[in-house]
Order: structure tokens, then C-alpha cells, then sequence
């Protein structure tokens, strides 16, 4: 199976360890991206790129360019992908997150018709009835009841 795997950036090393497990059991992966282009042009780590996002203002502009690449890059594997992984672990004291974009990913893959596939329990959060709503196969951390 073709799998896209999303998640916060701040999750990138148990992301790898659902990548490199996933590819064990035969199904091929993809993640974002390990580097971005920074504000001159050349490639950052995505952490850094993280980090100053979250302190940047509205209108840095090289910022905001980035992240709509981000978005576009991640809807196109997601439309590659027969499945998508949520990987929500727990952040910001709340079991399970999900956040923005990784909500944006699952209205894409419910629209497109494709699995989505939930690590973890379903968060107590404000659009819980929208995570519900396009029905994930919640996995409780058993990546073998991927079909």
C-alpha cells in the first residue's frame, strides 16, 4: 500500500520509526520533507523552519511562501497515497493531537476517497466532530491492522 504519513514536525523521530516500520511490512512511504529554503534560498532543517514560523509576523512574506509549498507538497502525496497514517502523539497536554494541517490532510484524503488511518485515540478538541466525521480506522497504536 502507498502511505503518507502526517503529523507535526515535532514528531519527526517517531515519524521516521512509523516510516521505517511501515516500509518493513512491505508498503511504500512518504513523510515531509527533512530540509525547506530558508529566506535566502538555500535548504534548512524543517525543525528550524518550524521555529521560525511559529515567531514570525504576518507579513514575512518568505515565511508564508514556504509554508503554502508545504501544504501543496503534502496535499500531492496525500493524493499519491492509497492511505494516510495520522501520527498523533500527545502535545500541548493533549492526548492524540491533531492539528491544522494535519485536519486539512484528513478533509483531503476523506474528499479523494482514501484511508485514513488514526494512531491514536481521537483528541478532545474543539473539531473533534469534524475528525469523526470523516471516519479514520483508529489503529490504538497497532500498525498491523493496516489493510
Amino acid at each position: 500500500m502507498k502511505i503518507t504519513i502526517c503529523g507535526s514536525v515535532v514528531f519527526q523521530k517517531e515519524i521516521l520509526f512509523l516510516k521505517e516500520g511501515l516500509e518493513k511490512m512491505g508498503h511504500e512511504v512518504k513523510i515531509w520533507p527533512s530540509k525547506v529554503k530558508g529566506k535566502n534560498g538555500k535548504p534548512i532543517q524543517v525543525q528550524e523552519y518550524y521555529k521560525i514560523r511559529h515567531a514570525a509576523v504576518d507579513d514575512e512574506k518568505w515565511v508564508w511562501d514556504r509554508k503554502a509549498e508545504a501544504v501543496m507538497e503534502h496535499f500531492n502525496k496525500v493524493a499519491w497515497s492509497d492511505a494516510i497514517l495520522v501520527a498523533n502523539y500527545d502535545k500541548k497536554d493533549i492526548k492524540g493531537y491533531i492539528g491544522g494541517n494535519t485536519l486539512m490532510e484528513m478533509g483531503l484524503a476523506f474528499f479523494l476517497k482514501k484511508k485514513i488511518y488514526l494512531l491514536n485515540q481521537v483528541p478532545e478538541l474543539p473539531y473533534k466532530e469534524e475528525i469523526l466525521g470523516v471516519k479514520p480506522i483508529i489503529l490504538s497504536g497497532d500498525l498491523t491492522q493496516i489493510k
